[in-house]
């Protein structure tokens, strides 16, 4: 459920913004009825609901209803359009790519998979929209607030790349992003873990000769994969795979951490 919980005072004065709405759209409202939509959409943020106001009377044509309302406050979730998903979604199908995706993206692509599995992509696609379609309505009919989660790639490139613009976009905060880029260099928390988050603040910080010739071996790492034959890319996949299963769990561990911590507080 939403972790917003509006308090009495801002419910009386979200009542009176429904009123002053419902006026400037040329419509009398009930205090009563005002009140009892203000009630109701208590669960959401302030700000959400106010903006939803604005945009209602811009865009609503006749009487203001609940439904207006609640559209537009769901809509400013942060949770993707179905196209956007399904672009995030195909991301994931390059293994070197890191993505980071909803749950309800990810539930939608498991439904899809044995279609797009069997080359229907056209079929895919439409069981996928169908699927995320319904898991976001269900969530935003229990007020259930978006959760972006980091889906590891093999590139640590692009590990940094994904998780830097998450934060631009304001999909992770700054604290969850700190964490995944120190939890998935390729150095430890030091001076070099530090020059990798400095992708984030801007600060200056250089990795060491050491650091260096990590990413050195990583970057030789994937030409040697590229020039594999099928057998030795299967080996090397495995090998892979293997560390990446190990750093996953380190960093659901962490994930979990940081989210008792915050819950604490």
């Amino acid at each position: 459920m939403s972790t917003f919980e509006m308090n009495d005072q801002q419910v009386a004065g979200l009542a009176a913004a429904i009123c002053a709405t419902a006026e400037s759209m040329g419509q009398e409202m009930n205090p009563g009825t005002a009140a009892m939509m203000a009630e109701d959409l208590c669960v959401y943020s302030v700000p959400a609901v106010k903006a939803a106001l604005k945009a209602c009377r811009f865009e609503v044509k006749g009487k203001l209803g609940m439904a207006d309302i609640l559209q537009r406050v769901r809509a400013a979730d942060g949770r993707p359009g179905k196209d956007e998903a399904w672009a995030i979604a195909m991301t994931t199908n390059d293994e070197f790519e890191t993505v980071v995706l909803t749950d309800e993206i990810q539930l939608a692509l498991a439904a899809a998979k044995p279609v797009l599995d069997a080359g229907d992509k056209v079929g895919a696609r439409m069981a996928f929209n169908s699927a995320y379609e319904r898991l976001v309505g269900q969530a935003r009919e229990d007020g259930k607030e978006v959760n972006w989660h980091v889906s590891v790639g093999f590139d640590a490139n692009r590990r940094t790349q994904a998780i830097t613009q998450a934060l631009q976009m304001q999909r992770i905060p700054q604290e969850r992003a700190q964490q995944y880029l120190a939890d998935l260099s390729v150095a430890p928390v030091t001076e070099d873990g530090r020059a990798v988050v400095a992708l984030l603040t801007g600060e200056v910080a250089r990795p060491s000769p050491k650091l260096r010739e990590k990413l050195a071996a990583v970057k030789d790492s994937m030409l040697a994969m590229r020039k594999a034959s099928d057998k030795e890319k299967t080996e090397l996949r495995i090998v892979a795979a293997n560390e990446l299963a190990d750093r996953r769990a380190l960093l659901i561990r962490q994930a979990e951490q940081w989210k008792a911590g915050s819950a604490a507080q």
